[in-house]
């Protein structure tokens, strides 16, 4: 998994096995996000794994349907 500023640059990534699960990755690189608004994939709509976790830290999640 990799995360990216709004240019397209790496910020910091996350390498997993094939089998396991985005959220294993996400868990790593939303500990170190620096940014407040957050734009992911539909995939990452998971109330209290992603969602609600963001908004204790103060960020705003943007998930387009």
């Amino acid at each position: 998994m990799l995360s990216v500023d709004a240019l397209g640059n790496s910020i910091s990534f996350c390498l997993s096995p094939g089998q396991a699960c985005d959220f294993d990755g996400a868990d790593v690189l939303l500990h170190n996000l620096s940014t407040d608004p957050l734009i992911a994939g539909i995939a990452y709509d998971a109330d209290q794994r992603v969602l609600q976790r963001l908004e204790r830290q103060g960020k705003i999640a943007v998930i387009p349907p």
